[in-house]
């Protein structure tokens, strides 16, 4: 292609073809930085971390990923310790009300026994006192 050619290309957008050269030296020094960050440069689409998570085979980055999770469970546990309070206080009414009912059933029981016997005597003397 002359240059007044590629002039006229560039003019359209297009991009000047690359010297393959120029393309080979490009990707030796990609490569190059790949592996001196050893971090490869993902092949597919798939093995893209699209999230950005900090790599697994960076030691601090582990280190950095397990202070946060002990730190976001001890806010959960933090959060959940009122819940947590509040069920037991809860556990506890019910078996304070449930040991209420209980006393109460017992009384009346005990109540009703004792006009049953009453009533048992008085008609007990009722009797006797026909019978004389």
């Amino acid at each position: 292609m002359n240059p007044a050619d590629q002039a006229r290309a560039f003019s359209r957008g297009e991009q000047p073809p690359l010297d393959s050269a120029l393309r080979r030296s490009v990707r030796i020094a990609a490569a190059k930085a790949d592996a001196a960050s050893r971090t490869p440069f993902p092949s597919t689409h798939h093995e893209q971390d699209h999230d950005m998570t900090p790599s697994a085979v960076d030691p601090t980055a582990r280190a950095e990923q397990a202070t946060e999770l002990q730190t976001q469970n001890r806010i959960l546990e933090m959060q959940l310790l009122h819940e947590s309070l509040a069920r037991a206080h809860m556990q506890d009414r019910l078996h304070e009300a449930e040991n209420q009912r209980l006393v109460s059933r017992v009384v009346r029981a005990r109540r009703l026994k004792q006009r049953a016997e009453r009533a048992s005597l008085r008609a007990r003397k009722a009797l006797a006192v026909a019978l004389m």
